[in-house]
């Protein structure tokens, strides 16, 4: 994002180049003369600059060759290509006046800060549309892209700079504000382009923009919910093999780990550098499986394999909803399925903050008093023993071998299970 005033603008940083090159195996999107056929055209947007190609009438393979370059003044920007068909022209002797929309046939999306500099990328990208039907392959788009810099010190400056202007952060706008300017935004970009010549209608400027992704989903949820929980995998994963080492499944694993810990206790200053050495050589490792081209519409990650039809039929239905009561009714009951699992949770993270907090206000006398005796008798042994001392035996003791274990809960979590909380002042 850059000021209005072309004074205050900075030097760009870099060039980008797109070469929309031709596109293949298009669906037929019109009958003409009793077969299918298609009048694309593509439309790239990077930063305020719109650009749109010839439309090539009567063709399923479209050849394009067309060129087009973006100052770039942040590479974590995308560039966003759509193919649309052109549904205004108008044929001799029919009747219609060229008012129907382009359909649009996909698009997709890269990342400028995903790209090597200098390298010129020329890849086919698949074309989906999610329909009420399920996801479809439109056909494929060949592109030839290259972002080159102007100087490699500037460009890894701007990953300290802020994403937008200083007064973003000095006043702040709330979301509702946020999303209603976006809103008119949308609609002054696409009322301007409407304007070019050939013009860019309002359905194509929407299209590019995602200026429906704000409306609620049941598949963009799930697809929220599997992405976050594959970002907390690798800290499961790490649990999941921490107690496979307390329950001694592995024994020489378990020594190794216990050695490993008996170090870390004894000379404490290496516990940062080893962890940022092995950071730096999980980095090193997984610079063999680098991804070789830039990411597409990944149909895996939407959670489109294995949508349900009527979730996908309430992701395009018009707002207001114009279904009958009886479909209304059934979307929100399962809606409301959903939000009360989503309650019972928050209310449980609730409750447990809620206890830690209550600990010290006397709500529960008889637990406050205990836990206070411990503080008084852990502050004491704290102040003479050692901290190695502390930490080595709260780990070998953690990490002790499963004879030495029972499975009823240790005395600590009864007790803060046992702390009271507000639910009982919930109506």
């Amino acid at each position: 994002m850059r000021p209005t005033a072309k004074q205050l603008w900075k030097p760009p940083i870099g060039l980008l180049e797109l070469g929309i090159l031709n596109a293949t195996q298009l669906h037929p999107m019109k009958t003409r003369e009793t077969r299918g056929t298609c009048d694309p055209y593509c439309v790239a947007k990077y930063g305020h600059k719109w650009v749109r190609t010839r439309t090539v009438v009567d063709s399923l393979k479209p050849r394009f060759n067309e060129q087009y370059t973006w100052d770039v003044y942040d590479h974590a920007t995308v560039l966003t290509i759509g193919v649309f068909d052109n549904c205004q022209l108008v044929e001799k002797g029919s009747g219609s006046n060229g008012g129907n929309k382009d359909v649009k046939i996909g698009k997709v999306r890269i990342r400028l800060s995903t790209l090597q500099t200098g390298r010129i990328y020329t890849n086919s990208y698949p074309l989906l549309v999610l329909h009420n039907s399920g996801v479809k392959k439109m056909g494929e788009i060949h592109l030839a892209i290259r972002f080159s810099v102007t100087s490699m010190l500037n460009t890894m400056y701007i990953y300290s700079k802020p994403l937008l202007p200083k007064m973003h952060y000095v006043l702040p706008l709330p979301i509702i504000q946020q999303e209603l300017l976006r809103h008119q935004a949308v609609q002054i970009v696409a009322a301007r382009l409407s304007r070019m010549e050939p013009p860019l209608r309002r359905e194509v400027v929407e299209y590019m923009s995602d200026a429906h992704s704000h409306l609620w989903s049941m598949r963009r949820s799930k697809a929220n919910f599997f992405r976050l929980m594959a970002v907390f995998s690798g800290l499961f994963a790490v649990w999941k093999w921490f107690n496979d080492v307390c329950a001694w499944k592995n024994p020489v694993t378990t020594i190794l780990v216990h050695i490993l810990f008996v170090m870390l206790v004894c000379f404490p200053e290496l516990i940062l550098p080893t962890v940022f050495l092995y950071m730096f050589l999980i980095g090193v490792w997984n610079y063999r499986f680098r991804p070789r081209y830039p990411p597409h519409m990944n149909t895996k990650i939407s959670h489109v394999e294995a949508v349900h039809p009527d979730e996908l039929d309430e992701e395009f239905v018009t707002y207001p909803t114009s279904r009958s009561p009886e479909i209304v009714r059934m979307r929100y009951d399962r809606l409301r399925s959903v939000a009360g699992r989503i309650q019972t949770v928050v209310g449980d993270i609730a409750t447990q903050g809620e206890r830690l907090l209550l600990l010290l206000t006397w709500r529960d006398p008889r637990a406050t008093a205990m836990f206070l005796v411990f503080c008084l008798c852990a502050a004491m042994v704290l102040y003479v023993t050692p901290f190695q001392i502390i930490a080595a035996v709260c780990g070998f003791y953690y990490m002790r071998h499963p004879r030495f274990r029972h499975k009823l809960p240790s005395a600590p979590l009864n007790f803060f299970r046992r702390l009271p909380a507000r639910t009982d002042s919930l109506l």
